[in-house]
């Protein structure tokens, strides 16, 4: 059976005009559903002289339903399904909306047209929550929740249940979980990828989860999904770079314009305190391996020493026109326009400082000379690096025309050095190639296995004849490789 042609009302205790409109619709017999509590709509229908109080719109079900901006708003409705609407006051509109239900408003006394006033389902809390309650109706997100005991703080709640990196975590409530996922298009139930050690699924919402923990903005999201992706590519060796005694971790280089539009820092401090998205982003990263992989400090993460970095280490590259050459996920194939994400397994940064070299040979021998110290000096093939190179060091080279390729040439044959140098024993080391395996002294063994395992990066403050050296885990096929992904995908 249809139901009737009917008017309903949506009123709240705290707008005027709402007062002002409210006998006209108990007097009319409309259907008045409030937003308000059952006390203020009590009192609101006292102090405005009707006999009927409004129904309470029940976990604002209905307001839901018809989403006002304002109120008080009237809705015509056919068989159930609305037919027209207004909101705020417009008697001559009410009045059509009335003639068309078979009733008659009272409006002769008053203005002809008002505004209302904002709907409670405009309220940010109020809209946060009506958000995640229809996310978790609609299995839009699937995660259990965690219950946090009134009592308790719920900052060492999470801390005492192992949820953190040591230090304090936003709460991931629905509503938080929610607005993050609106920073990306793609499904909250899609998978990311499968994360080591214990192959742990991260879905979108997963990923969301730690990106609120960890302090991201929803416009961060993407750059930490495919941070994600990126380090659970085979190639990255995730699983070793958890289990290894080295004090190495995850770090994610940025480069495209999506880093700039979503604030990351490409210059004075891109490595330090202040920067909520390089810090947060690289933060997310090691949540989601901990919470989703089960990689724990002390138990699967077995690094001797650890380092900082493994909090969470991310920067954004420096891309205006100081450059001297293009970004680090171009060069390895991520499209002009595009931004990417670069990660490597590297320990923390140690600086170079060369305050005298202008002329790119020169300082190429100052960087190779930092080089040779990852790991260790006599350490050979084993190792990648990254240089950051900073922009007044990056002047030379662009002033000199050296492009990456030829940049990393020059350090790849700074950083070769006579086989007797670098025998056992040579220096009083014992470190070093054994010595039968040195049939000539004077034979050049290099320290990387080719020039383009020098990863090139640029960014930092103006000022400063600075750059630094992130040394790597094990290279290649024995370890772990640099790995490049688009964020595109993710957005």
């Amino acid at each position: 059976m249809l139901r009737p042609v009917e008017l309903i009302a949506l009123v709240k205790h705290d707008c005027p005009v709402c007062d002002q409109l409210l006998p006209a619709l108990d007097a009319a017999d409309v259907r008045i559903l409030s937003q308000s509590t059952p006390t203020e709509t009590a009192e609101q229908a006292t102090r405005v002289g009707i006999d009927r109080v409004p129904e309470i719109d029940e976990d604002l079900a209905t307001s839901e339903r018809f989403d006002p901006d304002a109120v008080p708003t009237v809705v015509l409705l056919d068989g159930g399904e609305e037919r027209g609407r207004v909101e705020g006051l417009d008697t001559k509109r009410l009045a059509e909306l009335a003639q068309q239900a078979g009733t008659t408003l009272e409006l002769d006394d008053l203005p002809a047209m008002r505004p209302g006033c904002a709907s409670l389902t405009r309220d940010p809390e109020v809209a946060a929550r009506l958000a995640a309650k229809r996310a978790r109706k609609t299995g839009r997100i699937v995660a259990r929740t965690l219950t946090v005991g009134g009592l308790e703080d719920p900052v060492e709640a999470l801390h005492d249940r192992g949820l953190t990196d040591g230090l304090p975590v936003v709460a991931p409530t629905a509503e938080r979980v929610v607005a993050m996922l609106d920073g990306t298009g793609r499904d909250a139930q899609d998978l990311v990828a499968e994360v080591p050690p214990y192959g742990g699924r991260a879905t979108v919402e997963k990923v969301a989860i730690n990106a609120v923990m960890a302090g991201c903005l929803p416009e961060h999201l993407p750059v930490v999904l495919a941070a994600v992706e990126t380090a659970c590519d085979d190639a990255f060796a995730l699983h070793g770079l958890l289990a290894t005694t080295m004090p190495a971790g995850p770090l994610v280089v940025v480069s495209g314009p999506l880093a700039e539009e979503i604030g990351m820092e490409s210059g004075g401090n891109l490595l330090g305190q202040g920067n909520r998205a390089n810090l947060s982003i690289g933060r997310a990263l090691q949540l989601v391996v901990r919470n989703v992989g089960g990689g724990r400090p002390r138990r699967e993460d077995r690094a001797t020493h650890g380092q900082m970095g493994k909090v969470g280490a991310c920067f954004a590259e420096r891309l205006d026109d100081t450059a001297p050459w293009e970004g680090l996920a171009q060069a390895r194939g991520v499209p002009n326009g595009e931004t990417g994400v670069t990660l490597m397994s590297a320990e923390s940064p140690r600086v170079i400082v060369d305050q005298l070299g202008r002329d790119p040979e020169d300082l190429c021998a100052t960087l190779g000379f930092a080089l040779e110290s990852v790991a260790s000096p006599r350490q050979r093939l084993a190792f990648d690096a990254m240089l950051l190179v900073g922009p007044e060091h990056g002047r030379v080279f662009r002033e000199a025309g050296w492009n990456r390729e030829r940049v990393q040439e020059e350090l790849f044959k700074s950083t070769t050095s006579p086989a007797g140098t670098l025998v056992r024993g040579a220096g009083g080391s014992p470190e070093g190639l054994k010595p039968e395996w040195v049939t000539d002294p004077e034979a050049g063994v290099p320290k990387f296995a080719a020039p383009d395992r020098i990863l090139l990066t640029y960014g930092g403050g103006d000022a400063g004849l600075f750059s630094m050296v992130f040394g790597g885990w094990a290279a290649g096929e024995i370890g772990s490789a640099p790995v490049t992904r688009s964020v595109e995908p993710w957005r």
